[in-house]
């Protein structure tokens, strides 16, 4: 039997989405909770936490828009060409979060690290909002025309299904970010953080209920794979059992399986998204307008040819991801040439 080159494809691309969304998801929640933190040292500290990593974990998704492009081409360009307000903007606020990082330490006015403390918080917020709602709008469908050009407007993408499920991405982030901090930090900023944990998980399940009503009752088509196919159901099932595992592990100071029950249920909640997506890659308003994992292809020899270079590529950034936070690993310790 043949390899469906496509599918593969559609495959990897989600892996590569997901491992953004895991690894950055946590320092986009660490810039979300930014401002809950008091006093210099304290807000130190939690840019600390992830100074090591953010750069390297933004890699995950340079190599995704990459691996979309070389994959489906015709999906790139309808996105970057369609929703090109929406992702200048969610640039804007990924640069912008990137010098705040940088520039905040290296004045010692209190008002110089204020507005930096409020620029890299903001940014960050944004940033995961925008990307929660660019999810929300490829589950809800796109305007697409015949020739698969975008035909709508920036503020038709912030349709009510959009901006719910890019709250609810904010939120999931903050629980990511919250519990991170916690495993990452130690004293008086822990015991708050693990306040933070418990806050940010019911936020969380919160917008999760809304959201999962909201998609049932006007999504219905991002359910039927699951309906068809019974089995599948263990996807959502598991993923609301590792919510539901992160209060306990808070609760037993089991931080570290708290961070991967809330890894967990990121990559299940994707693989649930993608599952309900599949073949599309962007669905139409219009069913007969999609772009799916056939019609927005390359040739079968460049899916092949890219296969092998990913096969020989992923391992590495595996492996130099996993060398970072082995080097990394162990309680934030402030020091003079930190942040």
């Amino acid at each position: 039997m043949s390899l469906d080159l496509n599918s593969v494809w559609f495959v990897v691309v989600g892996v590569l989405f997901t491992g953004y969304a895991v690894l950055d998801g946590f320092d986009l929640g660490v810039g979300a909770l930014h401002l809950f933190s008091r006093g210099d040292r304290e807000r130190r500290v939690m840019l600390n936490s992830i100074g090591p990593v953010w750069d390297g974990n933004e890699v995950w998704l340079v190599t995704a828009g990459g691996a979309l492009f070389a994959a489906f081409p015709e999906a790139y360009a309808t996105a970057f060409s369609g929703f090109y307000l929406a992702f200048m903007l969610l640039l804007a606020a990924l640069i912008f979060r990137a010098v705040a990082i940088e520039f905040r330490s290296k004045k010692p006015w209190p008002w110089w690290r204020e507005a930096w403390d409020w620029g890299f918080s903001l940014s960050s917020v944004l940033s995961g909002f925008l990307a929660g709602v660019a999810l929300g709008n490829l589950a809800w469908g796109i305007p697409l025309d015949a020739s698969h050009e975008y035909s709508g407007t920036f503020l038709g993408l912030l349709n009510p299904y959009a901006l719910l499920v890019g709250v609810s991405a904010v939120a999931l982030f903050m629980m990511h970010g919250a519990i991170y901090v916690v495993l990452k930090t130690e004293g008086s900023l822990q015991r708050k953080a693990r306040v933070w944990v418990m806050n940010a998980t019911v936020f969380f399940i919160f917008c999760y209920i809304l959201t999962t009503m909201a998609t049932l009752l006007y999504v219905p088509r991002m359910s039927v794979r699951i309906e068809t196919h019974p089995l599948l159901f263990i996807v959502p099932l598991t993923a609301l059992l590792a919510i539901a595992n992160i209060p306990r592990e808070t609760h037993f100071g089991r931080d570290f399986r708290a961070f991967l029950s809330s890894c967990a249920a990121i990559v299940l909640l994707l693989a649930l998204f993608g599952i309900g997506l599949y073949p599309d890659l962007i669905p139409a308003l219009d069913p007969a307008h999609s772009l799916d994992i056939t019609n927005a292809a390359s040739s079968p020899r460049t899916l092949r040819i890219m296969l092998v270079i990913a096969c020989v590529g992923m391992p590495l950034v595996l492996a130099y991801t996993a060398g970072i936070y082995w080097v990394f690993r162990g309680k934030v310790k402030l020091k003079s040439q930190g942040y």
